[in-house]
């Protein structure tokens, strides 16, 4: 399997790069990646539509992991544009580029995201579960149907739907650790909305498992088959930390200082894993406390 991984420097991108060590990386800067990776075959890619005509040649699966963060900077207008353009216009151009191939790649396994469901409370969310209408449920709507596009190019399309990555490196958990390890972390609002959770390891295993296996296409979601409250999340962060967990942040706070990001923090998704599962996959960290104690 000849891969290529474009986002290769990004959190999720860097880990599979590390399983994958024959894969090709993509990205703005390939010199970040040699200085990252070191001598591995770096490609170029901006996610706009004017990418090197060879950019796919050879390439048998397509890991499209690139787009703009979430957490980092104030959603306004500006924020909002480059999260949705680099993902909804970024895998329109990938796909566009499968087009003009005279050898076309396998498989495309996309980045999505459980937001995609909206907030829904403690309703139990498969695959099949409808979308929500909030912003990231559109973006991660129309960032699906664009890649979905590559199937009628004989593409196989697998769309990983994640939730909260749990690593030691990045991802949410780097920037929860500071306030619990102080001893002034807490709940953020009530904390009764459901976190749908993934151990990094996880995650990348996932998605080779899905390139690998030709049975598996359509939407999965990437989670533990254990979500957990806010509340429980935290509260089994504190106790992997030897801390406590008194100092909740309330919801009018959380709006005031992150705006609509907090919307985010508060939406509450309940996922499981059904199609992983039903493909036979195995979660070597199906619970929260085992996740915390291989990662803290």
């Amino acid at each position: 399997m000849k891969a290529i991984i474009t986002g290769a420097t990004g959190f999720v991108g860097s880990h599979l790069a590390k399983k994958l060590p024959d894969a090709i990386l993509a990205g703005r800067d390939t010199n970040k990646i040699e200085r990252i990776f070191g001598k591995r075959e770096a490609r170029p890619w901006s996610g706009a539509g004017n990418s090197d005509p060879a950019f796919l040649e050879g390439v048998e699966t397509i890991f499209h992991l690139a787009g703009e963060s979430i957490f980092h900077g104030r959603w306004n207008a500006a924020k909002k544009k480059r999260i949705r353009d680099s993902r909804v216009e970024g895998t329109r151009h990938l796909v566009d580029h499968i087009a003009k191939c005279e050898h076309k790649p396998a498989t495309l396994i996309c980045s999505s995201a459980v937001g995609y469901y909206g907030s829904r409370g403690d309703e139990t969310l498969t695959e099949h579960a409808s979308f929500g209408n909030d912003f990231l449920a559109r973006v991660c709507m129309d960032w699906e149907k664009e890649a979905l596009r590559a199937e009628e190019y004989g593409v196989r399309v697998v769309l990983i739907r994640t939730g909260v990555v749990l690593g030691s490196d990045g991802g949410a958990l780097s920037q929860m650790l500071l306030p619990f390890k102080l001893g002034v972390g807490g709940r953020l609002g009530n904390g009764n909305q459901f976190m749908s959770w993934i151990h990094i390891d996880d995650l990348v295993n996932s998605m080779i498992q899905a390139s690998e296996n030709i049975a598996i296409k359509g939407a999965i979601n990437a989670v533990a088959p254990n979500s957990v409250t806010n509340r429980v999340f935290t509260e089994t962060l504190a106790n992997a930390l030897h801390r406590p967990a008194i100092l909740p942040a309330p919801r009018f706070v959380l709006k005031l200082a992150l705006g609509e990001f907090a919307d985010v923090l508060l939406g509450s998704q309940r996922a499981v894993p059904e199609e992983l599962e039903q493909a036979g996959f195995k979660f070597a960290f199906p619970l929260l406390k085992d996740a915390f104690s291989d990662l803290l």
